[in-house]
């Protein structure tokens, strides 16, 4: 007779091997934590939430292409927050008698129809932090989508999704894995430049990278089209024309009545059963769109992705985020929006706090990803490289 209990123990061992985690965990745990950032624009939470994908990422990507793109988009985020900050600067308005001015700029003057827009003028240290801080908040919700594309895999993220949306899945995962194999070419192509003791340095690389970069760029477009259609990605089965009309309505009809809805909702001139039924309306026509046209599209999946506690518990901690700040009960609703005026150091709220190192779980939570054995090069070889790339050209 097997123990009692041992099936679970069982489970569990199986689940805490290395293995990748199920896309969609991750997805649900980024577009919690991007949730939580947009209800809030106090820069403390937002630095706090920058901590934890950057912890998290680091601590369970993987070697994949896409996974070594999260830096880019920290670069791609501090431009976010310099543009914000430079055109609050050149179109400088809303200024008060209260106000800390730091410098002026010459004042160009504007038409009457373009009124309401200053160019130049005085510039204040409260605007400048206001720019700052929408700038901060923009870039948390991008690097939040970052670490979901750096943590999920996206193709196997297509595997998950029904079969209506297959050709849009198609289209998503080509164009998120976009910048994640242009980040792969450029570093392929650097590491050839240094092996061939390449000297240019600054702009005087661009011209010998974007080159090679486009090539190959274009290269693996043709042989990723040639693959999908060989596998058939696109067909579109036994469906009918009629039966492909009917998806289509119902899908645009459905989508219709969810935009509706939610306008319902948020507006509160809206009567609150209008919003409601329109929005069950719409979902009951997306739920008859997608399980009519998942009909038309036959897949086998091969060793299927698990959803186990590690994903339970990745997906929940950015749930519990994005509840606690949704929510604004259990503390001060306005210490997740500080005002700039008077100017004074913003007030970190304990329970916010607390609920975005929740999220940091997702480290712990999440098995160690698996990752391929590469062989140690032998010492005499690392030392040969070495020199062949320290040789002049």
């Amino acid at each position: 007779m097997r123990p009692i209990g041992s099936g679970l123990v069982h489970r569990l061992a199986v689940a805490r091997l290395p293995r990748p985690l199920h896309p969609v965990a991750w997805w649900l745990w980024a577009l919690a934590l991007a949730t939580a950032a947009s209800r809030t624009s106090n820069p403390l939470l937002l630095l706090l939430i920058f901590a934890v994908l950057g912890f998290v990422v680091s601590a369970r990507r993987t070697d994949a292409p896409w996974a070594r793109a999260f830096r880019y988009y920290l670069y791609l985020a501090l431009i976010i927050i310099v543009i914000r900050v430079v055109f609050r600067t050149v179109f400088a308005s809303g200024i008060t008698p209260d106000d800390h001015i730091l410098f002026r700029l010459p004042h160009l003057p504007t038409p009457d129809w373009y009124a309401g827009i200053q160019i130049g003028g005085p510039v204040s240290l409260e605007a400048t932090l206001s720019a700052a801080v929408d700038g901060l908040r923009l870039a948390c919700l991008l690097c939040c989508i970052g670490a979901a594309n750096s943590l999920a895999n996206p193709k196997r993220a297509l595997r998950v999704l029904p079969g209506a949306l297959y050709e849009l899945g198609v289209a998503v995962t080509v164009s998120l894995s976009v910048a994640p194999q242009l980040v792969e070419s450029v570093q392929r192509v650097a590491r050839a430049r240094r092996l061939r003791a390449g000297r240019a340095r600054g702009l005087g690389a661009v011209r010998a990278i974007v080159m090679p970069v486009l090539h190959d760029a274009l290269d693996r477009s043709l042989r990723l089209a040639a693959a999908m259609d060989s596998r058939g990605y696109g067909r579109v089965g036994t469906a009918t024309p009629g039966s492909r009309r009917l998806t289509g309505v119902l899908m645009l009809t459905g989508m219709a009545g969810l935009c509706v809805g939610v306008y319902g909702l948020l507006d509160p001139r809206v009567p609150r059963p209008v919003g409601l039924g329109a929005l069950g309306g719409g979902v009951l026509l997306c739920v008859a769109g997608l399980a009519l046209g998942g009909r038309r599209v036959s897949r086998s999946r091969y060793r299927p992705d698990p959803w186990q506690w590690p994903e339970w518990t990745v997906a929940g901690c950015g749930v519990i985020t994005a509840i606690v700040l949704g929510a604004g009960t259990g503390y001060d609703p306005a210490a997740l929006n500080p005002s700039l005026y008077p100017l004074h150091w913003p007030d970190l709220p304990a329970l916010p706090a607390a609920a975005i190192l929740v999220a940091s779980l997702a480290a712990i939570a999440a098995p160690t990803p698996s990752r391929p054995h590469r062989p140690q090069q032998p010492a005499a070889v690392r030392r040969r490289a070495a020199d062949t790339a320290g040789a002049p050209s």
